[in-house]
């Protein structure tokens, strides 16, 4: 097994240490939740790294890639919900757009296409980063915000911007792609 799906498996083990400790309510928790995020987020940019520049990218790595990094994402947005750090319908639109383009994928992938993520895609996996990591260390889920009201308006602002990326990119994915809905 090549560093790449290692890499992406590391990414899998690391979501269910980083759901426990996002659900203790205990700041030094939280942030320990932030940072095993961090990590399994930069994993999601390494091992692509190394596929492309190694010219090593597999199967495995194709349908376990995407698989890890909505995992993580969703993962951290359903907890940050039951928590009520986020609002149910920005995580049903982030929801919404994963089935739709994973759906969208496999009606490509049967009629033999293969469709790259596109920049506002890219842009959307970034925010929803930065949204999980923000929400985690600056909206708490008992005592008084990091940096006070201002950082817990900061974090919102930045998950209903991931949540705008989420719906836009997924409009300008399937406007690009549309094709692949047509009837032979």
């Amino acid at each position: 097994m090549n560093l790449p799906n290692k890499l992406t498996i590391a990414r899998v083990c690391m979501i269910p240490v980083f759901v426990v400790l996002a659900l203790i309510p205990d700041f030094w928790a939280q942030a320990c939740a932030a940072a095993v995020f961090a990590v399994a987020s930069f994993t999601d940019y390494l091992d692509g790294h190394i596929a492309r520049k190694q010219g090593i990218v597999t199967n495995f790595g194709k349908f376990m890639d995407p698989i890890a990094d909505k995992l993580l994402v969703m993962s951290a947005f359903v907890v940050l919900v039951g928590q009520g750090r986020m609002p149910s319908w920005a995580c049903i639109i982030v929801l919404g757009r994963e089935f739709v383009i994973s759906g969208f994928r496999l009606v490509a992938a049967d009629a033999g296409r293969v469709i790259a993520a596109g920049p506002l895609g890219k842009i959307k996996t970034v925010t929803q980063m930065a949204a999980v990591l923000l929400l985690l260390l600056l909206s708490p889920v008992t005592g008084e915000p990091l940096l006070g009201n201002a950082g817990k308006v900061v974090a919102d602002v930045v998950m209903y911007i991931s949540t705008f990326f989420s719906l836009i990119s997924c409009v300008d994915y399937i406007a690009r792609n549309r094709d692949c809905l047509k009837e032979n």
